[in-house]
């Protein structure tokens, strides 16, 4: 048994050590919010913090998180009233919607620790998480929107 909290509550999870987070969250916990893309940390769709961090879950063990916090997308808020999910919608940034949650879980360590981000601080930060649909511009606006509520 492995145990973390996740997204707010404790948590114990029978699996091997060597199971990536990703499916620990998706099979185990049955929360599928958080997406596989590649499997090899190179897209960012399975992004989530891990105590305050934005990690690639498909490459992040179990093992690795015994004791941690780990917040998916649905632990940012109860109830999608954070301000990045608000301005995602405003903006209209899906299309296909797939990367979202990673995109907004990579976003939200950059305006936890830079609340007001330059065009070029946001676009550093987010490099490395894709968009298969290629919304970056909205991406981009819709951090910059949100920086303004935070």
């Amino acid at each position: 048994m492995t145990a973390f909290k996740l997204n707010g509550r404790a948590v114990d999870v029978d699996a091997a050590p060597d199971t990536p987070l990703l499916w620990v969250i998706r099979e185990h916990l049955k929360l599928t919010g958080t997406k596989f893309g590649c499997g090899v940390a190179q897209c960012g769709a399975c992004t989530v913090h891990i105590d305050g961090e934005a990690t690639r879950s498909c490459v992040t063990w179990l093992e690795d998180v015994e004791g941690s916090e780990v917040t998916t997308i649905e632990g940012l808020s109860p109830d999608a009233s954070h301000p990045l999910q608000k301005a995602w919608i405003a903006e209209q940034v899906p299309q296909c919607g797939y990367c979202q949650s990673g995109q907004i879980m990579q976003a939200a360590t950059l305006l936890e620790n830079t609340p007001n981000p330059t065009r070029e601080e946001i676009i550093e930060h987010m490099d490395g998480n894709i968009c298969r649909c290629g919304t970056y511009v909205r991406i981009i606006a819709a951090i910059q929107r949100a920086a303004k509520e935070v």
